[in-house]
Formats: structure tokens, C-alpha cells, sequence
């Protein structure tokens, strides 16, 4: 099955958790970690608090980046959703850019 269609996710939140760097039988970087959003946004004319956390995943050079920063750190990710695996359809946030928001 070939889906087609808009799956690009920009979130602003903090660095909540983050697990080691490993590698692929390829030596491909891979991180995983977990952001937490807060925010206002308006919704039907009336603001309302958004908060989550969601899952990242981070292969190749966007793993490096997010394995160097530290817990805590407030980062603006740019990705897509996918399920967490072939067995779990749990949505897992792959990441493609990470920019790092401190001093902005």
C-alpha cells in the first residue's frame, strides 16, 4: 500500500528524555528520545493549554545532533509521523532537522 499526502510535524518543546546513541549492524547513527510540548493555542475562537509528550526518532545526522544535547535543552524538531513499528501503531516522531532554541 503506497499512502499519499502531507505528514510534516513542527514542534517547539524540551529535551525530556533522551537514550543513548547506538548504531545499526551498518553503523548508521540512531537516537531515540521524548519531547515535551507546552503551549496556548486557539481552538474554535477560545485559547486552550496544548501539552504532550511524544516520542522522537532520529537516524543518520539528525542522531548525532539530538545525542549531543543535553536534557532540558529547548529544540524545535521537524519531521513526520510514523507508527513505532510494524506491530505497534503507536506514532513516533522521526526526525529530520533539530534547531536548538537557547538565546533565542
Amino acid at each position: 500500500m503506497r499512502a499519499q499526502g502531507t505528514n510534516q510535524v513542527l514542534i517547539d518543546g524540551t529535551l525530556a528524555e533522551k537514550r543513548p546513541l547506538r548504531h545499526t549492524p551498518a553503523g548508521i547513527a540512531v537516537a531515540e528520545a521524548r519531547l515535551a510540548h507546552g503551549s496556548e493555542q486557539m481552538e474554535a475562537g477560545t485559547p486552550r493549554e496544548a501539552h504532550c509528550e511524544i516520542a522522537l526518532l532520529a537516524i543518520g545526522d539528525p542522531a548525532t545532533w539530538l545525542a549531543a544535547a543535553p536534557v532540558g535543552s529547548l529544540l524545535r524538531i521537524r519531521g513526520f509521523l510514523s507508527a513505532r513499528s510494524r506491530n505497534s501503531k503507536t506514532p513516533v516522531l522521526h526526525v529530520q532537522t533539530i534547531e536548538f532554541l537557547e538565546g533565542s
